[in-house]
């Protein structure tokens, strides 16, 4: 079984990115199950999916260290699932930072060095920086498909079934830009 969390703010995709990865797991055979928390995501807010994939799945719940993955569209979002991770899980985190209400309104400060903190305490973190990625899709709407393309990387899918997915749950104007952030995401992947 694999277990990946998305973790992101409201508006930036998260529940589309593990949509596509359902589709391709589930085009795959695998019995798959998902559990979305949107909270105030419309205003800013926290966003999660947990996607669990294998030959049986039982709850959409991943349980703290259980993770495989955890996919995080927004710095901070990221220090909100390091429960989850498993001792030698992947923690891939989009360097971007967006402040919380709390940041914006001044009551708190957003927290320094989380970047060196998460690469000091977690041997498998890879922080992208998808500022060219973004400019070159043509749209930052499209950060979830490059981080889904940095995923992509790690899992054994072939790059068709994620074409497919695409095609299949993103709007037809948006596909070819869609699968261009795609496969700028995987790029940004060395391994």
């Amino acid at each position: 079984m694999k277990n990946v969390i998305f973790a992101g703010v409201g508006g930036q995709g998260v529940i589309l990115a593990s949509k596509v990865l359902m589709e391709v797991a589930q085009k795959r055979g695998f019995d798959v199950k998902e559990s979305e928390v949107h909270g105030m995501a419309q205003r800013g807010g926290s966003v999660d999916c947990n996607v669990r994939y294998g030959t049986e799945v039982f709850s959409p719940l991943i349980p703290k260290g259980g993770a495989d993955y955890v996919v995080s569209l927004e710095m901070l979002e990221s220090m909100r699932k390091i429960d989850y991770l498993k001792k030698d899980a992947v923690l891939i985190v989009n360097r971007e930072q967006i402040n919380p209400a709390p940041v914006e309104i001044g009551a708190m400060k957003y927290p320094e060095d989380i970047e060196q903190w998460l690469k000091k305490n977690f041997a498998n973190t890879v922080v992208v920086d998808t500022t060219e990625a973004l400019k070159e899709a043509g749209t930052k709407k499209a950060l979830n498909i490059v981080m889904l393309g940095c995923l992509s990387k790690y899992l054994d899918f072939e790059m068709k079934d994620w074409e497919d997915a695409i095609k299949t749950l993103v709007k037809e104007q948006f596909i070819e830009q869609n699968l261009k952030a795609f496969t700028l995401g995987r790029d940004l992947i060395k391994l």
